[in-house]
């Protein structure tokens, strides 16, 4: 695996991934997204479902939390989970943990990490999890790590103790990794931890770089644990620790506002199961990310007062724990005022569903809890979000991200102004907090 930058600006990179997957022929673009997957499928969606979308990245995530249970029908299988879930044409990356799905805290021992499947609580020791990955043969993995840095309010010795673990736990999944046959040509991604201590973050990435990792893993940073502008800091702190020519993962964070100031702060790939969250809430993407000019656009925008490099602010906005609130990039189709709404969910969206179907029509099928809706939805908000990060190589390519940004953060797609919708909880400000003895 290699990345070649073509472009950095301002801390954003642009580039190319090359030589992934076991053959070396796959290829991804950063920044970039994974496929979201649940057991190797994406949620409410068939493969020749998922096919009729046109471009999907070529990485799929699944989850340990998922595929743990099944570690003796893929043990006996011998050939890889890839091969046993028909995901050919694909480079398969295998996290610890599901990030769409909150883990019960207080279940990490020294030795010990716990995954949460349909069973209930399965224990892992570094053994365990190797030979899960030797059962599943993803191209890419993620070390055993303790994530358990946060509610804020987590201690400092805590932190320190789960950066120890972390770095404990890769160097014996390094060492099982390099006798273990079936692992040859995988990449181990190393993971950082450290919570909202910026010198045990620095440490974590720092120790975590001088191990023979095919990149990097950013944890505990997911939305609703810390603020945007800390985040920011502490992202910014731990990219200058690491090389260059590895590829930086950010977990747990999708909505398009964070993912835009993390790609400003340095980060390459991004988790997909934003879309998700937004399908189970009934709700549809439609935020605008079209850069290209359009008079007639220009004139209507004028017309509703809003300036060219005015944002406008938008109830369901959250920063907390609770992520299953309606954020600002959405529309809820289960309200009443969809109903005779006969518009596609977003003018010009090339999607399945907005080709063929009105909003009034998935207002019906969530109000009559037709399971039709989470296909179509799901078909439509996997293909805006896969076409958001599209956009935004264009614009860093072009040199257009301040008008991306400005596109993103005006608001929703087709929706005037004055629209509201929703309500917004408080924000939470809280500065860098270093390391005490």
């Amino acid at each position: 695996m290699k990345l070649e930058l073509s472009r950095v600006v301002q801390g954003c990179r642009l580039g190319v991934l090359t030589g992934l997957g076991r053959t070396g022929q796959q290829s991804l673009e950063v920044p970039g997204c994974m496929l979201y997957t649940r057991c190797g499928t994406v949620p409410h969606l068939t493969q020749d479902t998922l096919q009729t979308l046109g471009s999907l990245p070529p990485l799929t995530q699944v989850t340990l939390s998922t595929l743990a249970e099944h570690q003796e029908v893929l043990e006996e299988f011998k050939q890889g989970f890839r091969k046993f879930a028909g995901l050919h044409d694909t480079v398969l990356y295998c996290s610890l943990h599901d990030p769409a799905t909150p883990s019960p805290l207080g279940h990490i021992t020294n030795k010990t990490v716990s995954v949460w499947g349909s069973g209930g609580r399965i224990e892992l020791t570094v053994a365990k999890f190797m030979a899960l990955q030797k059962a599943v043969q993803p191209d890419w993995y993620q070390s055993m790590a303790d994530g358990e840095t946060w509610p804020s309010d987590t201690s400092r010795k805590r932190v320190r103790k789960s950066v120890d673990r972390t770095l404990a736990h890769l160097d014996e999944c390094l060492l099982l990794h390099h006798k273990t046959q079936e692992l040859q040509g995988v990449e181990v991604f190393g993971v950082v931890e450290g919570g909202d201590a910026l010198e045990e973050r620095v440490r974590s990435a720092r120790e975590t770089a001088k191990r023979p990792v095919g990149g990097f893993c950013m944890d505990g940073l997911h939305t609703g644990s810390m603020e945007q502008n800390l985040r920011t800091q502490l992202i910014t702190a731990v990219i200058k620790e690491l090389p260059e020519d590895k590829p930086r993962l950010l977990q747990g964070v999708g909505r398009p506002d964070e993912v835009l100031a993390c790609v400003e702060a340095g980060v390459d790939l991004f988790e997909s199961f934003f879309p998700f969250q937004v399908t189970e809430r009934g709700c549809a993407l439609c935020f605008d990310f079209d850069i290209s000019p359009d008079p007639e656009r220009a004139v209507l925008q004028q017309d509703e007062g809003i300036s060219a490099g005015e944002t406008v602010e938008r109830p369901g906005d959250c920063v907390g724990e609770d992520q299953t609130q309606m954020t600002r990039f959405e529309i809820n189709l289960k309200d009443k005022r969809f109903r005779e709404d006969f518009g596609p969910l977003v003018e010009g969206c090339g999607c399945y569903c907005c080709r063929n179907h009105q909003r009034a029509y998935l207002h019906h099928l969530l109000v009559t809890n037709e399971l039709l809706a989470g296909v179509l939805l799901m078909l439509h908000n996997t293909a805006h979000y896969c076409s958001f990060f599209s956009a935004l190589r264009g614009a860093l390519a072009s040199g257009q991200l301040d008008a991306l940004k400005r596109r993103v953060l005006r608001g929703r797609s087709g929706e005037r102004s004055g629209e509201r919708s929703g309500g917004r909880s408080g924000e939470r400000s809280r500065d860098v907090v270093k390391d005490e003895d």
